[in-house]
Protein backbone atom coordinates (compact mmCIF):
# COMPACT_ATOMS: atom_id res chain seq x y z
CA UNK A 1 0.00 0.00 0.00
CA UNK A 2 2.77 2.45 0.79
CA UNK A 3 4.25 1.92 -2.73
CA UNK A 4 0.94 2.90 -4.32
CA UNK A 5 0.90 6.06 -2.54
CA UNK A 6 4.99 6.56 -3.11
CA UNK A 7 4.26 5.83 -7.21
CA UNK A 8 1.03 8.33 -6.67
CA UNK A 9 3.05 10.35 -5.42
CA UNK A 10 5.63 10.59 -8.11
CA UNK A 11 3.11 10.45 -10.72
CA UNK A 12 1.30 13.61 -9.14
CA UNK A 13 4.98 15.35 -9.09
CA UNK A 14 5.50 14.46 -12.17
CA UNK A 15 2.15 15.74 -13.50
CA UNK A 16 2.53 18.98 -12.10
CA UNK A 17 6.02 19.88 -13.10
CA UNK A 18 4.68 19.05 -16.82
CA UNK A 19 2.00 21.98 -16.53
CA UNK A 20 2.15 25.63 -16.09
CA UNK A 21 2.13 25.20 -12.35
CA UNK A 22 5.93 25.85 -10.39
CA UNK A 23 6.77 22.43 -9.30
CA UNK A 24 9.45 19.92 -10.10
CA UNK A 25 9.66 16.26 -10.28
CA UNK A 26 13.93 15.78 -9.87
CA UNK A 27 14.18 15.52 -6.23
CA UNK A 28 11.17 12.94 -6.01
CA UNK A 29 12.86 10.60 -8.61
CA UNK A 30 16.12 11.30 -7.51
CA UNK A 31 15.02 10.58 -4.09
CA UNK A 32 13.87 7.14 -5.05
CA UNK A 33 16.31 6.18 -6.99
CA UNK A 34 18.66 6.61 -3.72
CA UNK A 35 16.16 4.81 -1.88
CA UNK A 36 16.64 1.69 -3.86
CA UNK A 37 13.58 1.51 -6.12
CA UNK A 38 13.04 -0.13 -8.84
CA UNK A 39 14.26 2.75 -12.34
CA UNK A 40 13.00 1.16 -14.75
CA UNK A 41 9.38 1.58 -12.30
CA UNK A 42 10.63 5.50 -11.47
CA UNK A 43 11.04 6.40 -14.79
CA UNK A 44 8.32 4.78 -15.91
CA UNK A 45 6.15 6.08 -13.62
CA UNK A 46 7.43 9.72 -13.84
CA UNK A 47 7.84 9.69 -17.43
CA UNK A 48 3.77 8.97 -17.94
CA UNK A 49 2.98 11.64 -15.75
CA UNK A 50 5.11 14.26 -17.46
CA UNK A 51 4.12 13.28 -20.38
CA UNK A 52 0.56 13.57 -19.63
CA UNK A 53 1.20 16.94 -18.12
CA UNK A 54 2.15 18.18 -21.32
CA UNK A 55 -0.66 16.24 -22.77
CA UNK A 56 -3.14 18.92 -20.65
CA UNK A 57 -1.17 21.50 -21.76
CA UNK A 58 -1.54 20.90 -25.50
CA UNK A 59 -5.31 20.58 -24.72
CA UNK A 60 -5.08 24.17 -22.97
CA UNK A 61 -3.27 25.49 -26.12
CA UNK A 62 -6.56 23.85 -28.55
CA UNK A 63 -9.19 26.31 -26.43
CA UNK A 64 -6.64 28.98 -24.95
CA UNK A 65 -7.59 32.15 -27.17
CA UNK A 66 -10.43 32.13 -25.42
CA UNK A 67 -8.98 32.39 -22.06
CA UNK A 68 -5.54 34.17 -23.10
CA UNK A 69 -5.91 37.71 -21.49
CA UNK A 70 -8.34 36.89 -18.36
CA UNK A 71 -5.90 37.29 -14.37
CA UNK A 72 -6.15 33.76 -13.10
CA UNK A 73 -4.61 32.40 -16.03
CA UNK A 74 -1.26 30.72 -15.26
CA UNK A 75 0.93 32.20 -17.69
CA UNK A 76 1.92 35.89 -18.47
CA UNK A 77 0.87 36.86 -22.07
CA UNK A 78 5.01 37.71 -22.59
CA UNK A 79 5.63 34.08 -21.74
CA UNK A 80 3.05 32.67 -24.19
CA UNK A 81 4.63 35.19 -26.92
CA UNK A 82 8.19 34.47 -26.52
CA UNK A 83 6.92 30.49 -26.29
CA UNK A 84 5.13 31.08 -29.83
CA UNK A 85 8.06 33.30 -31.33
CA UNK A 86 10.22 30.09 -30.60
CA UNK A 87 7.95 27.60 -32.00
CA UNK A 88 7.55 29.36 -35.22
CA UNK A 89 11.11 29.78 -35.54
CA UNK A 90 12.04 26.51 -34.85
CA UNK A 91 8.87 24.71 -35.14
CA UNK A 92 7.70 21.29 -34.25
CA UNK A 93 11.42 20.17 -33.34
CA UNK A 94 11.34 22.33 -30.66
CA UNK A 95 9.24 20.28 -28.70
CA UNK A 96 12.23 18.47 -27.72
CA UNK A 97 13.06 21.22 -25.59
CA UNK A 98 9.68 20.40 -23.57
CA UNK A 99 11.51 19.08 -20.46
CA UNK A 100 13.79 22.45 -19.83
CA UNK A 101 12.50 24.37 -17.32
CA UNK A 102 10.54 27.95 -17.76
CA UNK A 103 10.73 27.53 -21.78
CA UNK A 104 9.20 24.04 -22.03
CA UNK A 105 5.57 24.45 -20.66
CA UNK A 106 4.64 27.12 -22.68
CA UNK A 107 6.01 25.64 -25.57
CA UNK A 108 3.71 22.74 -24.99
CA UNK A 109 0.75 25.08 -24.60
CA UNK A 110 1.85 26.86 -27.91
CA UNK A 111 1.78 23.52 -29.71
CA UNK A 112 -1.81 23.40 -29.28
CA UNK A 113 -2.75 26.89 -29.84
CA UNK A 114 -1.02 26.25 -33.35
CA UNK A 115 -2.40 23.13 -33.64
CA UNK A 116 0.73 20.95 -33.85
CA UNK A 117 -0.73 17.37 -34.80
CA UNK A 118 -1.01 15.14 -31.52
CA UNK A 119 0.49 12.21 -32.70
CA UNK A 120 3.99 14.60 -33.47
CA UNK A 121 3.65 16.15 -30.46
CA UNK A 122 3.15 13.28 -28.19
CA UNK A 123 6.20 11.31 -30.03
CA UNK A 124 8.76 14.24 -29.51
CA UNK A 125 7.46 15.44 -26.16
CA UNK A 126 7.91 11.63 -24.66
CA UNK A 127 11.16 11.83 -26.16
CA UNK A 128 12.38 14.67 -24.43
CA UNK A 129 10.76 13.85 -21.02
CA UNK A 130 11.97 10.04 -21.40
CA UNK A 131 15.23 11.33 -22.19
CA UNK A 132 15.41 13.73 -19.49
CA UNK A 133 14.88 11.17 -17.07
CA UNK A 134 17.15 8.67 -18.15
CA UNK A 135 19.77 11.00 -18.24
CA UNK A 136 18.85 11.83 -14.57
CA UNK A 137 18.57 8.71 -13.54
CA UNK A 138 22.19 7.89 -14.91
CA UNK A 139 23.91 10.36 -13.53
CA UNK A 140 22.14 9.97 -10.16
CA UNK A 141 22.91 5.91 -10.19
CA UNK A 142 26.35 6.77 -11.54
CA UNK A 143 27.38 8.93 -8.34
CA UNK A 144 26.27 5.59 -6.00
Amino acid sequence: MADIAIFGGLFMAAFLAATLLPAQSEAVVVGLLLGGYLPWLVLTVASLGNILGSVVNWCLGRGIEHFRHRAWFPASPAALERAEIWYRKYGRWSLLLAWVPIIGDPLTVVAGVLRERFAVFLLLVSLAKIGRYLALAGVTLAVV
